[in-house]
């Protein structure tokens, strides 16, 4: 079944994964961009660690969850 481009879209926007990689990325970018961005290269790097963390864990979860199925 072929699926419209929308869908698509919709689904990428409504994805918990896709919002903690662009809110890591926003963060390095802006430090990036602002040097006196007040986070500290060792909080950022923290920041994005746990954002790692979270998206391999909800992927391990909606990987886990469609076994199950």
């Amino acid at each position: 079944m072929i699926e419209p481009k929308n869908y698509k879209l919709k689904k990428l926007l409504s994805s918990r994964k896709f919002w903690a990689a662009f809110f890591g990325f926003a963060l390095v970018i802006l430090k990036a961009w602002r040097p006196d961005f007040p986070l500290t290269a060792e909080q950022l790097t923290g920041v994005v660690y746990v954002l790692v963390a979270y998206i391999m864990g909800t992927a391990l979860e909606d990987g886990l969850s469609r076994i199950n199925n």
